[in-house]
């Protein structure tokens, strides 16, 4: 068997990430694939502590910014409309953004070459924000919870790592107020 294990770590990798794949199917692609990386010398100076999200490659390697938040408003768009329900043994996955108040707007944009900026607007006041212990208006823990959904997203399409910096720069804020930086 050959050192170049590319192919097959890239399979074990997709099997993992695919939404379709069963719980013991996955661990055992992660036992597999942890077992390669083991065995496997990083290639010196080159990627040791690269982190890709897990959408990177969807929009291509060599992606605009542009590109980017399209796949981006696409992910945010499907979320809003369907939530994942697990089957009659099984947790549904709680999402915010399904969650959220029909009235809410959410919008990306990238007003620089490497920054997406994500704004929520029209935010009902009784379910955005709240009053702290010092009587100031501050995000509510819902609003929090969206700001953290959507930067996760955001983040999929990133990388970052010692040897290369992050694919751009992403802020989450609702009207004015920064809530993730």
């Amino acid at each position: 068997m050959g050192t170049d294990h590319f192919a097959r770590i890239s399979r074990l990798r997709a099997l993992i990430e695919h939404d379709n794949t069963g719980p013991d199917e996955r661990a055992t692609a992660q036992r597999m694939l942890d077992r390669i990386l083991r065995k496997t010398p990083a290639p010196s100076g080159i990627g040791a502590d690269r982190v890709y999200g897990a959408r990177h490659d969807r929009p291509g390697r060599h992606a605009s910014t542009a590109s980017i938040v399209e796949s981006v408003r696409a992910d945010i768009a499907f979320a809003r409309r369907f939530t994942v329900v697990g089957g009659p043994d099984e947790l549904t996955e709680h999402s915010q953004l399904a969650a959220a108040p029909a009235e809410l707007t959410v919008a990306v944009d990238t007003p620089f070459a490497d920054q997406i900026v994500v704004t929520i607007d029209d935010i009902p006041p009784a379910w955005g924000w709240a009053a702290d212990e010092f009587d100031r208006t501050a995000a509510s823990a819902d609003l929090r919870s969206l700001a953290d959904e959507l930067a996760e997203i955001i983040d999929s399409y990133n990388r970052d790592g010692t040897d290369v910096g992050p694919r751009f720069v992403r802020t989450v804020r609702a009207g004015r107020t920064v809530l993730v930086r």
